[in-house]
Order: C-alpha cells, then sequence, then structure tokens
C-alpha cells in the first residue's frame, strides 16, 4: 500500500493538503425539477437525483449493488433501481425507511383510490390543541385517524404508501398540504414559531381534505413510467449506526454515493420533529449525530470508512458528497481525504459541480432573488490495495 504523510491541525483544517485531481463543471443539470417523479418527497440538505445518476451511470454494470450509509429520503437508492441496480440503504432515523421504502415497490393507483375509500378515519378522543396552529380541527382529527390506523402492526406495501405520502404532506407553504401555510415541508416549524407566522400573515388554518390531498400527491409521484424491471423487494434497508452494518457482506457493494452530516448544520431531529410524531418514531438522545467540531467530524467519518473498506468490492468507487460548509470557510472534503486515508482508501479525484442560480425565498411572503453559484463537492475514493 501507498503510504502518503499526513499534516492536519483541527484549529486549522486547510492545513492538510493531498494533492487530488480536481475537476469543476457542471456534470449535471441545474433543473430543479428534472428526474423521475417518484423523487418527489422533500427532506431535509437532500440532493437532486441527477447526482447519483451521473456516478450510477459511470461507474455501473448491469446489476450492480449501490450503498448509500446515509440514505435520507431514498434518492440514491431510487435512482440506481431505476437504472435496474440493487440496492442497499441505511439511516440511523426509522423516518428514511417510512419514506423510502414504498417509492421502491409502489402500489398502483387503483389500490390506493380503493384503500382510501375504505379507510374509517373518525377519531373522538383527545387531540393537542397546540396542533391547532398548523391544522383545522377537523383536519387535525383526520390526521389523528391516520396516525391511528398505521399503528397496526405491519403494514402491507398499500398502507405503508399511504402513510409515506400523509407523512409529507402534513405541512407545508400551499394548499396541497394538510397545514395552513408554514415553512416548507422539509422544515417543521415549531409551535411558538408557527404562532408568529400566523399572527405575522393573519391567517387560521382551513380544512383540508387529507384523503383527496394523498391521492393527489399519489398522481403527481406516479405520473412517470417505470422501467419494468424496477418493481421489487430485495431491497436491504437499515438503520444502524453508519459505522456499524453487519447485515451487509464483505466486499458485496459496487458503488456508493452519498453525503453525510455536515458540521452543525442541519438538525434532522428538530426538522422532522412533526412527522416523527406522525409515524410514532422515538429515537434515543444522541443517536442522530450532530456534529460540532471537526476534529469529531473527522472521527466518527474514518469510522464510517472502515466499514465501508470492508463491504465495498475491490474495483469498488465511493463518491462522497461534502457540499458547502460554512460558507466556504471549512473544506470538508480535506477532512474527508484524511478520514478515507486512514481507513485505507485513495482519493481519486475532486469533482466540483457548479451551476449558476436564481433563489426565490418567499416563505416569509418576502421575494428575495438572489443569483449565485451552486455547488456540490464529491470527493471520488477508491480502495488503496
Amino acid at each position: 500500500m501507498a503510504t502518503i504523510q499526513l499534516a492536519f491541525d483541527f484549529n486549522r483544517p486547510d492545513s492538510f493538503t493531498v494533492h487530488i485531481p480536481t475537476e469543476v463543471d457542471e456534470y449535471w443539470t441545474a433543473k430543479q425539477r428534472v428526474g423521475h417523479s417518484i423523487h418527489e418527497i422533500s427532506y431535509r440538505a437532500c440532493y437532486k437525483p441527477q447526482l447519483p445518476a451521473y456516478f450510477i451511470n459511470k461507474y455501473c454494470k448491469k446489476g450492480s449493488v449501490v450503498y448509500d450509509p446515509f440514505m435520507g429520503r431514498g434518492t440514491t437508492l431510487i435512482e440506481a433501481q431505476l437504472h435496474g441496480h440493487k440496492v442497499i440503504g441505511n439511516d440511523i432515523n426509522p423516518l428514511s425507511i417510512t419514506l423510502t421504502s414504498p417509492r421502491l415497490n409502489p402500489p398502483t393507483l387503483a389500490d390506493i383510490e380503493k384503500r382510501l375509500s375504505e379507510v374509517d378515519l373518525s377519531f373522538d378522543d383527545n387531540i393537542d390543541p397546540d396542533l391547532f396552529v398548523f391544522f383545522h380541527e377537523d383536519t387535525l382529527r383526520e390526521i389523528y385517524g391516520w396516525r391511528t390506523y398505521f399503528q397496526q402492526e405491519k403494514l402491507d406495501k398499500v398502507d405503508a404508501w399511504l402513510q409515506m405520502i400523509a407523512c409529507s404532506r402534513l405541512t407545508g407553504h400551499s394548499t396541497g398540504f394538510f397545514s395552513v401555510f408554514t415553512l416548507p415541508p422539509n422544515l417543521a416549524a415549531s409551535v411558538n414559531s408557527q404562532r408568529k407566522i400566523n399572527e405575522r400573515r393573519n391567517q387560521i388554518p382551513e380544512y383540508r381534505d387529507t384523503k383527496a390531498l394523498i391521492l393527489r400527491k399519489s398522481k403527481q409521484l406516479l405520473r412517470h413510467e417505470f422501467p419494468n424491471n424496477y418493481y421489487r423487494d430485495d431491497a436491504l434497508l437499515l438503520t444502524e449506526s453508519a459505522d456499524n452494518t453487519q447485515q451487509i457482506p464483505d466486499e458485496s457493494v459496487d458503488l456508493v454515493v452519498t453525503s453525510p452530516p455536515f458540521l452543525d448544520t442541519v438538525d434532522y431531529e428538530q426538522d422532522n420533529w412533526l412527522r416523527m410524531w406522525f409515524c410514532g418514531i422515538e429515537i434515543e438522545s444522541g443517536k442522530i449525530w450532530q456534529l460540532k467540531s471537526l476534529e469529531d467530524w473527522v472521527d466518527r467519518m474514518t469510522g464510517v470508512f472502515v466499514e465501508l473498506y470492508r463491504v465495498l468490492k475491490s474495483t469498488g468507487k465511493i463518491a462522497f458528497e461534502v457540499g458547502e460548509v460554512r460558507k466556504g470557510t471549512v473544506l470538508l472534503e480535506n477532512a474527508v481525504a484524511k478520514a478515507s486515508l486512514d481507513a485505507g482508501f485513495l482519493p481519486e479525484m475532486l469533482m466540483i459541480n457548479a451551476q449558476d442560480f436564481t433563489k426565490t425565498a418567499n416563505c416569509w411572503g418576502v421575494s428575495n432573488n438572489n443569483k449565485g453559484t451552486n455547488s456540490n463537492r464529491i470527493v471520488i475514493l477508491k480502495k488503496d490495495v
């Protein structure tokens, strides 16, 4: 194995330098809506399907195994399966499986419509009045009805689909959601924050027909045709720490495409508190990584890379996306290089996908157009063998 001398000062992250070939280009489209409709479920800090598609097309052969150790909403898995590959996914938050699994083996619209007509949403028990800041009382009773219905021991594929859609439609900033106008669906406002939004906009929640909205979103997700071999139920989906996934056999993975938790950037538990309540998910404190120091981040990612070294084939590749952190003041690709080298990988290339964009934010009723550059920074790794 090659020996590379390292020098890394955690107080000065740019002090560590590995000379990796770097390419800057627009490797995939900047259009936000290009991609298969089945992807269109919101989740915090998710990347567009064009990112994994690029690496799947570049590195996979027929029937490859594609793995994402931080699968989030399942973008990598769904895109890999659309390309005919077998998939493995992992995320410590069970919400990830709730949002991903039903879209890997979706039911038909006819089955969805039939089940919707059969479900009884009546709920006469107590409901939490704090949630009235989000929902009309009749809507909230339907939500409680859905929540009770999904507490059955094992959901079939139709019920799992309905739960996924209902969970994704809880809150948002249009009439397509169960709630009054609030933050985008990948950011659940707190009760106090929502009170302020309501006061500022002089709004009160109106009734939403949850069954009608579930059917509407189902039609949107299923509007594109699927490849003939897409429908399958052999995905391996785990809820383990990414550094300990013993269910995955040694040297069984051809390609890893993933984006890890960034430095104190996203609080996945807080952002998803309402979805997790709806799905009855409780997570032990500290299990979802919220890493605030670069030293902790490198230490955790080194453990992840050790595990990825075990499961990756000798010919396999890793595409490790780290985006931009703290407005570019911390270059996580340097930290990735250190962590991966310590685990036995060689950084092969740094790819920077740069896109011009115009961002319109009207979450608070204000249009704010800012032009700039949005970049994905991806470190390509291979085994040092």
